[in-house]
């Protein structure tokens, strides 16, 4: 246990070299809470949203903020320890004491706090909220280290009209608990109610001790509502990936600027299925707009070829590759060795080039609609080919000099 501490306090002091210049000298730790044991979805806290294992997307922003000395994961399971440090947090492996179904998140803080002397403040940060953003975070630490609050929590505006609940009484009736019915509050005459949104919650040291998330000098941070996610069961994934394509904190980095685009034409721009004529005459149907995202790309200067693996008439191969102004290639049952011909001869890098294939692929079609699906994880080929997996896999990138450009699957299958 002592070297654990001793440990713990080295990481401590390296971190502290990091953390942005203030005048609050006090070390400042972002702890986010993934037991292993989750009832709902088993390992909801590392499964994949939008291509990146859950916590990740807590990860990073706490990361980013500059704020913290020191970020963590308590957790009690390897591979959560594992992606959590491949993210880079450090890792508090909590006990099995707080490690129960009855374990409430402040048992398992004030184990950490324990174990970490040297930690002042805890932001205890909820693995299930993505779109958290960097800037929520930098704002709500001020009200720490500037105005000398004990305690800082996140909020979101709501407009629920409450009624009171009926328990098992068949002669009770329901009364409002906050509208007049006679009277019912338009939206915007209507200032709403503040709510926490679990996303984060800044707490003392001596709060944590007593017991405590809220109290002291106490000040909540409003945060946008399409920033408030919280995923709790199945249902709610879907939703909760849909609005971290759309809201999300994508990271710091600047994407890479690809110039060469394979995209299957089987099941890519096709439906996968060859048509046969009363002729006789082969046909396939392709979708216009998958047309214009193409010619959006290649006006931006980006190549594309259209693959084939299985072989098609010529006739039908010449109108397609006229119709999409695309050159198509067939026959193509090694993609890897063929991309790597390409590459050579036109002198790419792996990070230069990406690949649409057809399991669960984004359609050219959605590459200009306003809003489409988007997730901005960048997937980097390894000199192999093959695409980092178990981390930041399942989605990528495509930037052109001027415009980005979204994709699912942009991996060699």
């Amino acid at each position: 246990m002592a070297a654990a501490s001793k440990n713990s306090l080295e990481r401590i002091s390296n971190a502290k070299r990091r953390r942005l210049d203030t005048n609050d000298t006090r070390h400042i730790a972002a702890l986010i809470l993934a037991r292993g044991g989750s009832k709902g979805i088993p390992l909801k806290n590392i499964k994949m949203l939008a291509g990146v294992p859950l916590i990740g997307w807590v990860i990073r922003a706490a990361l980013d903020s500059g704020v913290f000395h020191s970020v963590w994961v308590s957790t009690d399971h390897d591979e959560i320890e594992r992606v959590a440090r491949a993210w880079g947090a450090q890792v508090h492996r909590r006990s099995p004491e707080v490690s129960t179904d009855s374990s409430s998140s402040l048992d398992t803080i004030r184990e950490f706090s324990r174990l970490n002397p040297g930690v002042d403040v805890i932001c205890n940060i909820q693995a299930t909220s993505p779109c958290l953003h960097p800037e929520d975070l930098k704002k709500a630490v001020e009200c720490i280290t500037k105005e000398g609050c004990d305690s800082v929590f996140s909020v979101v505006r709501r407009y629920p009209l409450r009624w009171q609940e009926v328990k098992n009484e068949v002669s009770q009736c329901t009364e409002p608990l906050n509208l007049d019915p006679a009277h019912r509050p338009r939206r915007q005459d209507w200032e709403g109610e503040l709510c926490e949104n679990g996303s984060f919650y800044f707490a003392t040291k001596e709060l944590v001790e007593k017991g405590l998330l809220q109290g002291g000098k106490m000040k909540y941070f409003e945060m946008k509502p399409e920033h408030s996610v919280n995923i709790d069961t199945d249902i709610d994934w879907p939703v909760a990936e849909q609005k971290v394509l759309r809201f999300g904190y994508f990271g710091k980095d600047k994407p890479e600027v690809v110039k060469l685009l394979l995209c299957n034409l089987s099941g890519g721009l096709t439906d996968g299925q060859i048509y046969i004529s009363a002729n006789g005459e082969e046909m396939v149907s392709i979708n216009t707009r998958d047309q214009a995202g193409i010619d959006m790309l290649k006006k931006e200067g980006v190549k594309v070829i259209l693959l084939e693996k299985d072989p098609i008439a010529k006739a039908l191969a010449d109108k397609l590759s006229q119709r999409m102004s695309c050159r198509i290639l067939q026959d193509v049952d090694d993609k890897l060795k063929k991309v790597q011909e390409l590459m050579e001869k036109k002198g790419l890098e792996w990070k230069e080039v990406a690949y649409l294939g057809e399991t669960g692929a984004l359609r050219f079609s959605q590459l200009h609609q306003p809003n489409a699906m988007i997730c901005k994880n960048m997937v980097h080929l390894r000199n192999d080919g093959v695409a980092h997996t178990g981390l930041k896999d399942s989605t990528s990138i495509l930037t052109t000099n001027t415009k980005t450009y979204y994709f699912y699957h942009l991996i060699f299958h």
